[in-house]
């Protein structure tokens, strides 16, 4: 049995192509994170990964849509979001899948 702390992560994300990892792959990207109230992502996109986000606790704005606990958020390649944390204590978990290395663009699709 191995043991790690989240907090020792970078950004959450603790399997993928990246150190620390607990599972180095570039098969997939899985995170967990944490958010304050007013914490923010601009307009972007991924070329490659399809990226699922699930809403843990708290609520979050993508696209100005918002989204709360329970609710599951899929964005295919080539589709924009952009990302607005609404409440202190939000957790999501996202998996990119595949894992794709530098996958993430600013603003829409060309």
């Amino acid at each position: 049995m191995r043991t790690a702390k989240l907090e020792d992560m970078v950004k959450g994300w603790f399997i993928g192509d990246f150190e620390p990892s607990l599972c180095r792959t570039e098969d997939v990207e899985v995170a967990v994170k944490r958010y304050r109230r007013g914490d923010s992502e601009a307009l972007h996109h991924h070329k490659i990964a399809t990226e699922y986000t699930v809403i843990i606790a708290g609520r979050v704005a993508m696209n100005g849509v918002e989204y709360g606990a329970g609710d599951i958020v899929v964005m295919e390649p080539g589709e924009a979001t952009d990302f607005a944390c609404l409440e202190d204590g939000t957790v999501n978990v996202v998996v990119k899948l595949p894992g794709a290395s530098d996958d993430k663009y600013p603003g829409g699709a060309p």
